[in-house]
């Protein structure tokens, strides 16, 4: 992240734009979309993959069904917690959303689940994307600043 050779405000960016993706596309999806963006933006593509693995094959157990959750009361379309956990995970665990077979268990699942599902995570990605940028822009510019003072001076006197 440090070391790219770019501003440090399109460095942040890319992994904006990473974590963005990362808590609103569905897993699998997210390097189709963030990296595209960042080739687009001309922001960082090493942040806008990294940051998408917010979710990841483990903690997509854990976000997902509280994402759901939220986002299905967003919607007003509550769903319970006992439903979410074992009926919706489990069956999309089985199937990859990848597969044709993946999509169409997402589809039967309904507009309320998937609703809630986008409802929660664009929530999650309102909430963590500016943190990332400002976040990261202070790491690569006080990094910066650092090697700047570590670098020696050619006084000639």
């Amino acid at each position: 992240m440090v070391r790219e050779r770019m501003s440090p405000a399109r460095i942040a960016a890319g992994w904006a734009i990473g974590m963005f993706t990362g808590c609103a596309i569905p897993f699998g999806l997210q390097l189709i979309v963030s990296v595209p963006l960042a080739v687009a933006t001309r922001t960082s593509k090493i942040g806008a993959t990294v940051a998408t693995f917010v979710t990841n094959p483990v903690s997509i157990f854990f976000i997902y069904p509280v994402q759901t959750w939220v986002g299905s009361r967003l919607i007003g379309s509550p769903l319970g917690w006992d439903y979410i956990k074992c009926d919706v995970m489990g069956r999309l665990a089985e199937a990859s959303l990848l597969s044709r077979e993946g999509w169409s268990v997402a589809c039967d699942l309904g507009m309320k689940v998937l609703g809630g599902f986008f409802a929660g995570g664009l929530l999650l990605a309102a909430l963590l994307t500016p943190p990332t940028y400002v976040i990261v822009r202070r790491i690569v510019v006080a990094h910066r600043e650092r090697a700047v003072r570590r670098r020696p001076r050619n006084d000639i006197s």
